[in-house]
């Protein structure tokens, strides 16, 4: 079975390098979004520094969106998904296989490049490192709360907009204790490591839910 994990889930990086896939994209569109909000916001590098944790979060919440309606999308349009069903790997494995594929091409490169973009929103080197550590804890627990949604929508075409209205509610709790942790390393009256805590509580309590949610949906979609 673990070759078998391996083997998936070096098909789909495969896959992604070989298109594309939605890594670059989500990228793109983090720093975008982390570069425009100095614009509105003005030259006030104090009100950058304060706020700059949410924007980064916010920012990596919404870019984890990114080509996430195609998780399961692409593989029933090409019949692989139903060749993975009649496998003899239960799907709970194809599932968790197909979430870190994209979690390593999505979430990791945000977490790893959440530094260098704090620099535009003024954030000091300890509030850079906590943003680092609570994006590289969190987004699992983003990752695999979209897969739920991914899996519900994954028989209907263009479902990107019903994918976002599904999970996003569910994405605000791991929002909150993501900034409330960066917030705690730079000064706040809550000790860092109770809201990192919970932030690695949410991310493995999602993986457990939202593997076995989303091969419910997948089969139930069969």
């Amino acid at each position: 079975m673990i070759s078998v994990m391996r083997a998936l889930i070096a098909r789909d990086l495969q896959l992604a390098a070989r298109v594309g896939g939605s890594g670059a994209l989500s990228l793109v569109f983090f720093l975008m979004i982390v570069a425009l909000v100095p614009f509105a916001l003005g030259p006030d590098l104090n009100l950058l520094s304060r706020i700059g944790p949410a924007i980064l979060w916010l920012s990596a919440v919404l870019a984890t969106l990114i080509g996430l309606d195609r998780l399961f999308q692409a593989d029933e349009e090409d019949g692989s998904l139903d060749l993975m069903t009649g496998a003899p790997a239960p799907m709970e494995m194809v599932v968790l296989a197909k979430v870190i594929a994209h979690w390593l091409t999505t979430g990791l490169p945000l977490a790893l490049a959440s530094p260098l973009f704090g620099l535009l929103v003024a954030l000091d080197g300890t509030a850079m490192g906590a943003t680092a550590l609570t994006l590289l804890v969190g987004t699992p627990a983003l990752t695999f709360i979209g897969a739920v949604g991914a899996a519900l929508t994954a028989s209907i075409r263009r479902g990107g907009l019903i994918l976002a209205v599904l999970v996003l509610p569910l994405m605000i709790p791991t929002l909150i204790f993501g900034v409330s942790a960066t917030e705690a390393a730079s000064g706040g009256t809550v000790p860092f490591t109770t809201p990192l805590l919970i932030l690695s509580g949410l991310s493995l309590i999602a993986a457990v839910i939202g593997t076995f949610a989303a091969a419910a949906a997948l089969r139930w979609s069969e």
